[in-house]
Parts: C-alpha cells; sequence; structure tokens
C-alpha cells in the first residue's frame, strides 16, 4: 500500500486488540492484491443508532490504480449477529474481498466471457421419424433429435433455417442439444 492505512473509530474506545484485528484483514487483501493506493476503515459504535440497535458498522474504503476503488458502506440488517465486533468486521472484510476480486478482474481483463453457441443450416429433416442432420460452419454433419429442439416446434422445421445449437459427443459421433432456430433461411 502505498499509503499507511487510517482507521476511524466512532462511538468506540479505539483499542489496541480492535486495531491489530483490523490491520490483519487489511494485511490480507494486501496478499490478495498487492497494489492498493490507500485503505480507509471505519468502525461505528453499537451506540446511538436509533434504527439499528446495538449493532457495529464497519466500512472499508479501498483506492486502487486507474481510479477504481472498493467501496463497502452498507449498513447492518437489523442482524443481531452485528451485535458481535469480530463478526461485523469479517462480514465487512469478505465483502470488500469479492469487490477487490472483481476489480482485480476487470484490470487484468478477465471479464468472463459467454461463449456464443455455434450455429448451423438444417441439412435433411425426416419429420415423421423425428430426428435431421445439420451442416456446419466447418461442413461437418451434425444429427439433432426432435427432443433436442427449444424455442421451435420441430414439426416447423425445414431444410435451409439457420439454427444455434450445442454440441454434444453421442454415441454414434456428435449431435446437437439445445437447438434454436436464428432467423432466416438460406
Amino acid at each position: 500500500m502505498q499509503t499507511q492505512p487510517k482507521i476511524d473509530f466512532q462511538g468506540l474506545e479505539a483499542s489496541a486488540e480492535r486495531r491489530e484485528k483490523i490491520i490483519h484483514q487489511i494485511e490480507r487483501l494486501e496478499e490478495r492484491y498487492g497494489r492498493s493506493t490507500s485503505c480507509r476503515v471505519v468502525v461505528k459504535g453499537p451506540g446511538g443508532h436509533h434504527q439499528t440497535g446495538g449493532l457495529y458498522e464497519i466500512n472499508v474504503h479501498l483506492s486502487l490504480p486507474d481510479n477504481r476503488e472498493v467501496a463497502i458502506e452498507r449498513t447492518p440488517h437489523l442482524d443481531e449477529r452485528f451485535q458481535d465486533f469480530d463478526f461485523a468486521l469479517n462480514d465487512a472484510f469478505k465483502r470488500a474481498r469479492r469487490q477487490l476480486q472483481d476489480q482485480v478482474g476487470l484490470m487484468r481483463g478477465k471479464v468472463k466471457q459467454h461463449e456464443e453457441a455455434p450455429s448451423a443450416v438444417i441439412k435433411k429433416i425426416m419429420t415423421a421419424d423425428g430426428y435431421g442432420f445439420l451442416e456446419s460452419a466447418d461442413g461437418r454433419e451434425i444429427y439433432f433429435h426432435r427432443n433436442s429442439v427449444q424455442d421451435a416446434d420441430f414439426d416447423d422445421l425445414k431444410p435451409g433455417m439457420r439454427v444455434s445449437f450445442k454440441e454434444e459427443e453421442g454415441k454414434d459421433g456428435p449431435q446437437a442439444s439445445r437447438l434454436s432456430p436464428i432467423g432466416r433461411e438460406i
């Protein structure tokens, strides 16, 4: 961390034991991702909150490169477990770790991408027998069954229709599952 962490206690005495627990949690975050530029932790004591009663509230703010930040500011629910300082501290830093992990992934370009389903053209269809064959973009012939069709009725399928599908290995070779029409005929 580029600057010393700032720890503020509001509505309670700043004990060395609590400060050490907070420093330990910050060090755990640093082990996971060591490029934090600053950290501020605010601990609000259990007294004086009209709606939350005797609950601890712990806010965590981490500054990261590229003007990114992790901010845990949620006031605890009316959950009696937040009457325990250790529980409130662990909960706040657990949420901070999750957000930090998401931010690190974004910074490294690791955004979860869903693979697009491959597309194909219906080559042959045996309506009475309940199966057919697709021709994939790479020219392979892929079997499909009536039960594989989604978002359409099997009997409405025709040769030349474009479909998306999920390919699986069947006992006699590749087969399509989750087959859905995607528009126009070719």
